[in-house]
């Protein structure tokens, strides 16, 4: 089928006229030097008339050329293309969206004798080629304003024009009325000093304060997008209090002005070889009209493929929070910082389920009761404890994203997912962030399996009832110290002595360990609960029931007497431990918590109907 080029095309788009999808030839295509980033390609294009070499490729359609389909003398229809004005007046055309209508091998060399364009110089034929393919294609529109000389404006109302669409004009009102000349990302540099983009805000981080000899002060930074490409910009001291509550995730903003320098990319995974930092000078103005404009793209690793990634590797991972733990403070060492931190488990259609590991704000403001879908941009893998994930300070967290994914995931989980036991890649060791209520065994299972008999602990939970607990030496006098819970010695003259502490105190306070035979239907397992799971359970806390023991004995066996029959979801470590030469299975419970009734039909309701199909 013969394809006919677009005659005229690239005089009416540099003469600033609207063009609608071109069909033009690649005559040559080179790679230019972009230092460490994504390639860049810069085009000879001809549409058989004219041949122009002020095209650039946008970095997303680089796949074109690794594919080998864009090729000298190719023909490419062009959806989408914006003209970039530079500062010394030169044109660039970067191509946003092509097609390959033809191959270079269809197509066998250089259709016509096409000249080099040159600008100015659209006299005579050229010019009445240029008028003629404008009248074909769309109605001719200036870029420049109308001249008052050349009458009354005709009687119909033009579009306005959008970055990003044929033709489209590099000029945009801004909402204050002025003209701004926006430029797309791709085509940022330091070497210019007055620019406008139009952008999304696809990450915010949390402000962040820094000190050192320098002195100290804060920082925020936020990840951008057009559709040329993407960049990273940072506020410090007093940008932060300016911009800050201003710019929100997910926006459109006209940003104005700011140093560009080249990015160092230890901070940052932002394809672009530079970055922007936010000046006194820099100017950030809300866009409403803007929904070309691609959302925060995301590349996601299914969860039972994260085995395969790399320790500390950066990946976008969704999934349905299907249970989380309370946010708790933790001091930070390397700044003695108190920070929040709370662990979610997320599972996906794998049928598999990852801890992710939220902190600072994300992790106090984190909602999962609803068992939302929650997408994560940027999270990073880490080894502890099989394969788990920890959102940075630079991560994008998205609760029930507007997306087929996020669509997709919740029809499953509704239908089926939320019945299916999924097994955990992330069996972290020390209670219930090992993978939440996960590994659901009865205890009959558990001890059937062998579990705790290998080189390391296994874990599991189960829903048991408490039969009997042992009182006897259940509560201890313990050294008062806020990180030793070392038994101490009554000196008998109103002092009592730590030996791990080396010290003598005049109080103490009480800590208990408490022994009991739990049951299922199937069998019954002695577990020793430490501290916060004997409270749990006798619903006192330690220093309570140490009092009430020592003042009020009949009291205290009420309480012990009145915890019998009660039942609750246990996480349980087992462990082979060997003592004079004995060895023995130990049980310890990490975690005691209420039975979730509605979870827990759930899960019967399934282990019903795979039993059912097992007979049928």
């Amino acid at each position: 089928m013969a394809v006919r080029l677009s005659e005229g095309a690239i005089a009416s788009i540099m003469q600033g006229e609207d063009v609608g999808a071109p069909v033009l030839q690649l005559i040559t295509i080179r790679a230019i030097a972009t230092g460490n980033g994504l390639p860049r390609y810069r085009m000879l294009m001809s549409d058989g008339v004219n041949i122009l070499s002020s095209f650039m490729l946008a970095t997303q359609l680089n796949s074109l050329v690794d594919q080998g389909r864009l090729v000298a003398h190719a023909i490419c229809k062009i959806n989408r293309f914006i003209v970039n004005v530079l500062k010394d007046g030169r044109k660039v055309i970067i191509l946003m969206d092509l097609d390959v209508v033809k191959t270079a091998d269809a197509v066998g060399g250089k259709i016509g004798n096409p000249v080099q364009y040159a600008e100015g110089s659209g006299q005579g034929g050229q010019q009445q080629q240029t008028s003629a393919f404008a009248a074909n294609e769309a109605p001719s529109k200036p870029l420049q304003t109308r001249n008052p000389a050349a009458g009354p404006p005709a009687k119909h109302t033009s579009p306005p024009p959008t970055l990003g669409k044929a033709g489209g004009s590099s000029f945009l009102s801004t909402p204050g009325g002025s003209q701004a000349k926006v430029v797309p990302i791709a085509s940022l540099n330091p070497y210019q000093s007055k620019w406008t983009i139009c952008a999304r805000v696809t990450q915010k981080s949390q402000i962040r304060t820094w000190s050192n000899s320098r002195g100290e002060g804060k920082l925020f930074s936020i990840e951008m997008v057009d559709e040329s490409g993407e960049i990273r910009a940072t506020a410090f001291t007093d940008q932060v209090d300016k911009f800050f509550p201003i710019i929100e995730l997910n926006k459109v903003y006209y940003f104005s002005k700011g140093n560009l320098k080249t990015a160092n990319k230890q901070y940052t995974t932002v394809k672009n070889d530079y970055e922007i930092t936010f000046t006194n000078e820099t100017s950030v103005i809300p866009c409403e009209d803007a929904q070309h404009l691609p959302s925060v793209k995301f590349n996601f690793v299914p969860i039972d493929n994260l085995e395969k990634e790399d320790k500390d590797s950066i990946v976008d991972v969704i999934g349905i929070c299907k249970s989380f733990e309370d946010d708790k403070k933790i001091v930070v060492k390397a700044s003695n910082r108190e920070v929040s931190k709370r662990d979610i488990h997320l599972v996906d259609m794998s049928g598999k389920m990852v801890t992710v590991t939220l902190w600072g704000m994300e992790a106090e403001k984190f909602d999962g009761s609803r068992q939302p879908v929650v997408a994560i941009k940027g999270a990073r893998v880490s080894d502890f404890g099989g394969r788990s994930l920890s959102a940075l300070s630079s991560s994008t967290v998205i609760v029930n994203p507007d997306s087929p994914e996020s669509f997709k995931l919740r029809g499953w989980f509704d239908s089926e997912g939320q019945l299916q036991e999924c097994a955990s890649i992330s069996n972290m060791q020390g209670g219930p962030a090992a993978g939440g209520n996960t590994n659901w065994k009865t205890l009959y299972e558990a001890k059937s399996e062998n579990l705790g008999q290998g080189d390391k602990a296994d874990y599991f939970s189960c829903v048991a009832t408490v039969v009997y607990l042992r009182k006897e030496n259940c509560m201890y006098q313990a050294c008062p110290s806020q990180d030793c819970n070392k038994k101490v010695i009554d000196e008998q003259n109103g002092l009592y002595r730590c030996e791990k502490c080396d010290r003598e105190f005049p109080n103490f306070k009480y800590r208990m360990i408490l022994s009991i035979n739990m049951a299922d239907f199937q069998d019954n397992q002695w577990v020793t609960c430490f501290q916060e799971s004997s409270e749990a359970i006798l619903g006192q806390n330690a220093a309570y029931l140490g009092e009430l023991k020592e003042k009020n004995e009949h009291a205290f066996d009420e309480i012990i007497q009145k915890a019998n029959f009660t039942t609750y979801e246990f996480r349980i470590r087992v462990k082979l431990e060997t003592f004079n030469d004995e060895s023995r299975l130990k049980a310890t419970a990490m975690d005691v918590k209420p039975v979730n009734h509605k979870e827990y039909s759930k899960r019967l309701i399934m282990n019903i109907r795979k039993n059912a199909a097992q007979l049928a």
